[in-house]
């Protein structure tokens, strides 16, 4: 039997592993910008880290049970899919370290040079002797290992230097362990006297200072190798009904820093007894997934390497665009309640959102604000604005998601803020996540209430808007926003469960209702009219969505996917699913909106949303997804998605074999579809600027 058919499905950590492949690819890729190309390697990194400390963690913790979990898995065991991620995973670490080393190479040509310990000039030493005294010395954590009782709890958010020190005496071996201090960048620029520009880790500044560190030892060698290690970031939620939520998520975050270890990475060139040495000491063992890799580690950093002025070395940055008819200055309400409006960041600015917020917590006419949190920037003008309003006299009611993955820390800091200003807050419901993008206002207007709304297919969260692509739905539909005050109803009682007559809401009707736009367009096929699917999302795994989406295509519904993550459906397999295509685009923005698109013979229906064909999406936690009936946003989100569709740079065919090849170009001239999406908001402005001009 056919190999491509004894599974109907791509196992969904090697199509994960896949995309970051994808990610590497932009690292290796010679026509990105060199600056951009240590960024993307940065994010490989990052998304390795977060793959391991929560899927990785997952199976092996399924893997340990014994139970193989082939039927959850699509049709792989739990002990043998342990051992093809690590496999697959040496392999990117390889891989990523080649493409490092060219990346530095070509640095070179261009007059910057990542040094190490053994190159630094006298005028250097200088600079860094004052460096190590003043900022770095303060900052290390060292520990001597030996003598003592109990080994200390690791961080896998830190990265580690491995001491092994040769005593004089005996030659008796001491170990010793420093933690590299994250208060300070790891790359420190050196001062220059020409055009030539000299950059050295961190680490090696630290390694340079050895004989500092440890003077007060009689030693005849010391040696520093980097180790890291990568923990199981479950939480267990404290069941104890006498706490609050706060409390208990904050215990539980504590208690992920002594996770089980799930991946051991160090420098291959550590010596075999301190590696040995650190694995027993942290008990690692064979099960565990241990990685040999290159000289440095948290190679995430690199999102951050300094830019050194050199703007000729990263790619052109376009500035936001307006959203054309709605203007920064003026009433946004005023404009709303006159249409939809669409914003589509980071292409047009995500200041649309913060104004909307700021013009409601300042309106005298405006009593409540209700919205849902899940990720937030760092210093939250969103929150600033809620304070803000609560401040004058508005009710507000936010919905905050203290369980969203790593930023739980950040979200309860800042639900303690609020609830100081007197903000109602909601913490979600036992065994749901909160993932909807929603907020509803209410203003008293001729003596009664309208409504005015946002719904959104991203967070509200102006650092990740300049990089992730999302859609926000601007509107006064009364309707609609009516289907919300019914969302924040149901946070506030649960058990019952409510209608809603334009939104699709997770968990209750998501499933269903796509099944049921799906089963239309099977209908349409079938009586031989015109019918297409188009949708756009991150991610696709859940088995059962899949089937539906093959039954369609066995019917003859031409089906388009633009799936930029995991993709479990196997596209263009003779009688299963050979009218569907399916690519992903992994450019300078990250493709994050989802936009479902229905033909419905001639009456095509378009939707935006926060749910992804997953499982979690559709039935384990809280998505809204809306109809969009303005003609004038449905054509621009279709468009949005055609232009997608036409990439073929930046676009990779999803198939069984996960070689993530690139759409064939043929004679076609270059077509970047996230440029040329900036261009397409250029064409509408200019479109809208002769319109204003006639008048």
């Amino acid at each position: 039997m056919n190999k491509v058919l004894e599974f109907k499905y791509i196992d969904r950590e090697k199509s994960w592993l896949a995309f970051n492949a994808r990610v590497l690819q932009e690292a290796g890729d010679n026509s990105v910008p060199l600056l951009d190309r240590l960024r993307f390697l940065g994010i490989f990194s990052n998304n390795l880290d977060e793959f391991f400390r929560v899927r990785f963690a997952a199976i092996r913790r399924l893997s340990l049970t014994g139970i193989s979990g082939e039927k959850y898995l699509g049709g792989i065991s739990a002990q043998q899919l342990v051992k093809d991620i690590t496999e697959i995973v040496i392999q990117q670490q390889s891989e990523s370290l080649r493409i490092l080393n060219i990346i530095e190479s070509e640095l070179e040509t261009k007059n910057i040079f990542i040094i190490t310990e053994t190159d630094i000039t006298f005028e250097q030493e200088i600079f860094l002797k004052d460096f190590f005294i003043q900022k770095v010395s303060p900052e290390l954590v060292t520990i001597i290992l030996n003598d003592l009782a109990e080994f200390p709890v690791l961080k896998d958010t830190s990265g580690y230097l491995a001491i092994k020190l040769v005593m004089n005496k005996n030659s008796e071996v001491r170990y010793a362990v420093i933690e590299i201090p994250k208060t300070i960048n790891r790359f420190v620029v050196l001062p220059s006297n020409n055009e030539k520009q000299y950059i050295i880790l961190l680490d090696d500044v630290i390694r340079h200072n050895l004989s500092n560190i440890f003077n007060i030892f009689d030693y005849k060698s010391v040696s520093a190798h980097m180790i890291k290690i990568t923990r199981d970031a479950q939480l267990d939620i404290d069941s104890d009904l006498s706490k609050s939520m706060i409390e208990k998520i904050s215990l539980s975050v504590k208690d992920r820093r002594i996770g089980e270890p799930v991946r051991f990475i160090y420098d291959q060139l550590i010596e075999e007894d301190t590696l040995q040495f650190f694995l027993d000491k942290m008990k690692i063992v064979s099960t565990d997934s241990i990685i040999p890799g290159g000289r440095y580690h948290n190679r995430r950093d690199y999102m951050d390497f300094p830019n050194l002025g050199r703007y000729d070395l990263l790619y052109q940055t376009n500035d936001p665009l307006p959203i054309p008819g709605l203007s920064l200055e003026g009433s946004m309400l005023e404009k709303i309640s006159e249409k939809d409006y669409l914003l589509n960041a980071p292409y047009q600015s995500f200041s649309y959102l913060t104004k909307f917020l700021r013009e409601a917590a300042l309106d005298p006419k405006v009593i409540s604000i209700k919205i849902t949190l899940y990720r937030l920037a760092k210093n939250s003008q969103i929150i600033s604005s809620l304070i803000n309003a609560a401040k004058n006299g508005k009710k507000v009611t936010v919905q905050i998601e203290l369980q969203a993955r790593f930023d739980e820390a950040s979200n309860i800091s800042y639900a303690e803020q609020m609830q100081l200003e007197g903000i109602e807050l909601i913490f979600g419901i036992k065994g749901l996540k909160v993932h909807s993008k929603i907020c509803v206002i209410e203003r008293y207007e001729n003596d009664k209430i309208k409504r005015y709304g946002f719904i959104s297919t991203g967070n509200f969260n102006e650092s990740t808007a300049k990089v992730y692509t999302d859609v926000t739905l601007f509107t006064s539909h009364q309707q609609i926003l009516k289907d919300i005050m019914r969302i924040f109803e149901f946070f506030d009682i649960n058990y019952r469960v409510h209608r809603y007559k334009h939104l699709i809401v997770s968990p209750h009707y998501t499933r269903t209702r796509f099944v049921k736009l799906i089963d239309r367009e099977i209908t349409h096929a079938l009586a031989g009219r015109k019918t297409h699917i188009k949708l756009k999302m991150n991610s696709l795994s859940d088995f059962a969505m899949i089937d539906k989406l093959y039954e369609a295509s066995r019917a003859g519904v031409k089906i388009q996917l633009e799936v930029r993550g995991i993709c479990s459906l196997i596209p263009g397999i003779p009688g299963m699913s050979d009218n569907i295509e399916a690519i992903s685009i992994v450019d300078n923005y990250l493709e994050h909106s989802r936009i479902y698109i229905f033909g419905n013979a001639g009456q095509t229906e378009v939707y935006i949303s926060s749910a992804d064909f997953m499982t979690r999406n559709l039935d384990g936690r809280v998505e809204v997804t809306c109809p969009i009936y303005d003609q004038g946003i449905k054509n621009e989100l279709i468009d949005n998605f055609d232009i997608g569709w036409k990439g073929n740079v930046k676009a990779r065919f999803h198939s069984y074999k996960l070689d993530n090849k690139y759409r064939y170009r043929n004679h076609n001239p270059i077509f970047r579809a996230q440029l040329e999406t900036y261009k397409y908001y250029q064409r509408k402005l200019q479109v809208e600027s002769q319109i204003e001009t006639k008048v």
